[in-house]
């Protein structure tokens, strides 16, 4: 597989995940998951969540993509597996770090940009339950957010 083509398949599997954590997100975690869900919207105590099991549910898939793929030349596949990974990766970074700050690694930013989709995620917990939602992408959002974290900025810079 030529160099190229195994990036290309690389980087559309990681934006094709933003669609697929959405309807993730949207019909499984807020259906009939939503019992592994629940406790990262009604916050108990304690550092771990029973939602982080969704981390080996994403996980797998691209391990096993990566994994059979090397072993059968099926490099496609494994380029899949890489993007899945990628993907989860900057999950972690986004919803775990920057979103949530379950890890202390940076302190806040006035990016709009980081603004924004903080701004997307505390409306989307502002529902405590299953029903109602909204906002259930992580890197894309919605033109409304981006208008209420530049207002924000503005309003901050006086």
């Amino acid at each position: 597989m030529h160099g190229l083509l195994f990036i290309v398949i690389i980087l559309a599997t990681f934006f094709i995940m933003e669609g697929i954590t959405w309807l993730t997100h949207r019909y499984i975690m807020h259906g009939f998951l939503w019992y592994l869900h629940q406790d990262h919207h009604q916050k108990g105590p304690g550092f771990f969540e029973k939602n982080d099991a969704f981390f080996l549910i994403f996980a797998i898939p691209g391990w096993l993509c990566i994994m059979f793929g090397l072993q059968y030349k099926l490099y496609a596949v494994a380029a899949i597996g890489f993007g899945i990974t990628m993907y989860g990766f900057a999950y972690f970074v986004v919803h775990e770090v920057i979103i949530h700050q379950r890890f202390k690694w940076f302190t806040r930013s006035n990016n709009t940009y980081i603004r924004t989709i903080r701004w997307a995620h505390k409306m989307h917990h502002k529902h405590l339950n299953k029903y109602e939602g909204e906002s259930f992408g992580m890197l894309f959002v919605a033109k409304k957010y981006w208008q209420k974290a530049k207002a924000d900025k503005l309003r901050n810079a006086r």
